[in-house]
């Protein structure tokens, strides 16, 4: 059984839901990931999502890109991610470890090498946003042999027959879009996302977590009572980028702590598993 699904299944037990943040590797600077990442766990984080660092990304609004963009000045690459992970993993081999980043890093690297690296350093979960689910039953089959889950976004116009291919192929949980548009978005439909999240539940049955347009307490604890997880990520970079250096891990502890005690106080209406 994976890390992803032991907290998922204790989560459940505990009638809550998964804190998910999200962070790009390197950013600020290569020193403060892997304290930032145990800085994370303090607050409250069930999951962490470690973007990669990539040039051209399609799905990440500016202030993600923003983050890429400074890591990419310390030349953070995949190797460096998996380095950082593995450090992580000296003192923390519990909390579940998903990377997110696009394909290209991954095909230079090579299926096997990455997946058998991933393993070798504590990588739970992938989401590679650029590998399209009707063309990844072989990318898919080196992270199972790995026992790495595969995960994969949806959103709200995926059509029913990608629903269905997702469904077969997904492990650990399906990150759920709630929106047209990119990361860092500012306004979310919360009935929108409430049936299209029944809509899917027809199909899916690992759990779902929801991201895009999360970007305070009220709207996190809104979103907890509908999904399985709450993914956070803009705002979190937000708080990286203005803080001053000595400040940071404060200040990104006093965020995602407050995110952790609201998802705490929703009245889930729902529990996926």
């Amino acid at each position: 059984m994976s890390r992803i699904t032991i907290v998922f299944d204790k989560l459940r037990q505990q009638n809550r839901k998964a804190l998910i943040p999200f962070i790009t590797a390197g950013d600020p600077e290569p020193a403060v990931m892997v304290p930032l990442m145990h800085e994370l766990v303090k607050a409250g984080a069930d999951i962490i999502e470690l973007g990669v660092p990539f040039s051209d990304p399609m799905a990440d609004g500016p202030t993600i890109q923003r983050s890429s963009e400074r890591a990419l000045k310390h030349h953070v690459s995949l190797k460096d991610v998996l380095t950082m992970v593995k450090e992580f993993r000296e003192s923390n081999t519990v909390t579940p470890v998903v990377l997110m980043g696009y394909a290209n890093p991954i095909e230079a690297m090579g299926y096997e090498k990455f997946a058998a690296r991933a393993k070798a350093c504590g990588i739970d979960g992938v989401l590679t946003v650029d590998y399209p689910p009707e063309e990844s039953e072989e990318w898919v089959k080196y992270l199972e042999r790995q026992q790495i889950d595969a995960i994969f976004l949806l959103s709200p116009t995926t059509p029913q027959a990608r629903i269905e291919h997702v469904a077969k192929l997904a492990k650990g949980y399906i990150y759920y879009v709630s929106l047209k548009g990119v990361t860092g978005a500012l306004s979310l439909d919360l009935s929108d996302v409430a049936s299209k999240l029944a809509r899917l539940r027809s199909t899916i049955s690992i759990p779902i977590g929801v991201g895009f347009g999360i970007r305070d307490s009220a709207t996190a604890k809104a979103v907890a009572e509908l999904a399985d997880a709450v993914v956070i990520g803009s705002r979190i970079i937000e708080e990286i980028e203005r803080s001053p250096r000595e400040e940071l891990l404060m200040n990104v502890y006093r965020l995602v702590k407050s995110l952790r005690n609201a998802v705490d106080e929703a009245t889930p209406q729902h529990a996926n598993l």
